[in-house]
C-alpha cells in the first residue's frame, strides 16, 4: 500500500444509466450525457473521457517536467491521445496511444521529458503493466 502524506483533491461524481446514461460532479462542474462509443446521437463516452483526462494529466506532467530542468514549457505543447475500447480472448479491454508535441524542444530533450512525465503522470501509473501504451513525439 502506498503511504499517503496528504490528499490533495477528491473528486466525487455519480452515474447512473451506464454507457446510455447521465453523470455529473457534485460541484456541478461537470454535467454529462454518456453513449456509446459510435452510436448516433449526442453525448460522449467513457474513451473519451479517458482519453482528455489522460493526455490532460500527461501535459501537467510534462510540464512539472520542463520546470524541474528549468526548461520552458512551450505554449503549444500538447497531446493527441487515441483510446481504443478492443475485444479479445480475455474480453474487453483498451490500448492507448499518445503522440506528444513539444515545439520548440529539441527532440533527444523532448523524449527525455516524455518518458520523466511517464514514469510520474497519475494516469500512466495507474495503467503501468495493466494496458498497452504507446508514447511518442509527434
Amino acid at each position: 500500500m502506498i503511504n499517503i502524506e496528504r490528499t490533495l483533491y477528491t473528486a466525487h461524481t455519480y452515474t447512473a444509466g451506464g454507457r446510455e446514461g447521465h453523470a455529473l460532479s457534485l460541484d456541478g462542474r461537470l454535467d454529462l450525457k454518456l453513449s456509446p462509443p459510435g452510436a448516433p446521437g449526442t453525448g460522449t463516452n467513457p474513451e473519451q473521457l479517458f482519453a482528455v483526462c489522460w493526455s490532460a494529466c500527461f501535459l501537467g506532467s510534462l510540464r512539472h517536467a520542463c520546470n524541474a530542468r528549468k526548461i520552458s514549457f512551450p505554449d503549444k505543447a500538447c497531446v493527441d491521445a487515441q483510446v481504443d475500447l478492443a475485444h479479445g480472448e480475455q474480453g474487453f479491454f483498451l490500448q492507448v496511444r499518445l503522440v506528444v508535441s513539444l515545439p520548440d524542444i529539441e527532440a533527444e530533450t523532448a523524449l527525455q521529458l516524455i518518458e520523466l512525465a511517464h514514469q510520474n503522470c497519475p494516469y500512466s501509473k495507474a495503467t503501468r503493466d495493466n494496458i498497452d501504451v504507446s508514447i511518442t513525439l509527434g
